[in-house]
């Protein structure tokens, strides 16, 4: 999740630049980098977390997409908040604001989950096909590999 969120925060930046409509230099590629790595290490460690906890409790268990799309969509729930808070500092429009302002601000304001059901819908799509990809290639791991050896 860090080494994750070092690489994602530049992107990351310019994307929500563009969006508010400000422009952007390379000095502020790193704004957010901070509640970004916060956020990816968080997301990845709910996952994990998932991943070990949620399979068992279905009767039957899940297919890899749908193990997938649930694990990773439980994950974004539980950090949404600092995804709201990292693009707030990334926008550049609450200089001098402390990350537990903005939270308690967007939830007072409603806009604590503006965006949810787009990025989980995202979020089934995406996670849901990366676990289908990371099955299938640890399977060809297990069974091509050895014969290479």
């Amino acid at each position: 999740g860090v080494a994750r969120g070092i690489i994602e925060t530049p992107f990351d930046f310019v994307k929500v630049s563009k969006q508010v409509e400000h422009t952007w230099t390379a000095g502020a590629l790193c704004r957010g980098a901070g509640v970004t790595i916060v956020r990816n290490a968080g997301l990845m460690g709910a996952f994990s977390v998932y991943r070990d906890v949620i399979p068992p409790l279905i009767p039957g268990g899940l297919n890899a997409f749908w193990t997938g799309a649930l694990c990773s969509n439980l994950a974004w729930l539980t950090i949404w908040p600092l995804d709201v808070i990292k693009s707030q500092r990334q926008s550049g429009n609450y200089t001098g604001r402390s990350s537990w302002s903005l939270l308690v601000g967007a939830a007072r304001t409603g806009i604590l989950f503006r965006g949810l059901l787009p990025g989980l819908a995202r979020s089934t799509v995406a996670n849901g096909s990366a676990m289908v990809a990371y099955k299938r290639i640890e399977e060809l791991s297990a069974t091509k590999l050895p014969a290479w050896r």
